[in-house]
């Protein structure tokens, strides 16, 4: 049976694997480039899902990737964009998850010994919607020619999608455990019948 102070925790935490995608979103350090020049200058790009900045364009950020990005190469725009696309709809999943989360504990003791199901499929959705829209940024960092030259490494937002999504995991199966493994939650007491006294 799952305690309302279990779901409480994993409610705080799924808090932070969401935040943790929503800062993955927003900033452009999924892929990033760096190299030292002889002269001692270094040039860097960072490339996100939506927009990638340079240490020497001007404006440093633009839109990405844009027209002329897919000019040459419409399979990896259309890739990167379904990447993007993935992302933002598991931010959907996930506040579907935060309000099912609120409704299960509020609602009583039967929602709580039942909800961890509900609850355990949208946090796996969820993890298999970040799980691919990473899968597809690693899979052309790893295939398109843009990335074989050295310097291009994978960066810290797409570190925050891989860990949010493996929390998502740990968490649906904490769920699981706890509902078979913990005592039913004792909500009341038994009265003593008076005429077994």
């Amino acid at each position: 049976m799952t305690r309302p102070i279990v779901y409480g925790i994993a409610l705080g935490v799924f808090v932070c694997t969401t935040v943790m995608t929503i800062v993955s979103i927003l900033t452009p350090h999924w892929i990033t480039y760096s190299v030292t020049a002889n002269t001692g200058s270094t040039f860097s790009k960072y490339i996100g899902l939506h927009k990638s900045c340079s240490s020497v364009d001007d404006p440093t950020c633009r839109p990405f990737p844009n027209d002329d990005d897919c000019r040459d190469d419409q399979f990896f725009c259309s890739m990167w964009r379904s990447s993007g696309f993935l992302i933002s709809f598991a931010t959907i999943v996930e506040l579907a998850t935060l309000i099912t989360f609120l409704v299960v504990m509020i609602g009583g003791k039967y929602k709580r010994e039942t909800g961890w199901k509900l609850i355990g499929c949208f946090l796996l959705a969820d993890a298999a919607v970040e799980f691919a829209s990473m899968g597809i940024v690693a899979y052309l960092f790893d295939n398109d020619s843009q990335f074989d030259i050295p310097g291009w490494s994978l960066d810290w937002s797409w570190v925050l999608c891989t860990v949010s999504a493996s929390v998502s995991v740990l968490l649906a199966a904490s769920l699981a455990a706890s509902a078979w493994l913990l005592p039913p939650e004792d909500d009341y007491d038994y009265l003593e019948d008076p005429i077994d006294s």
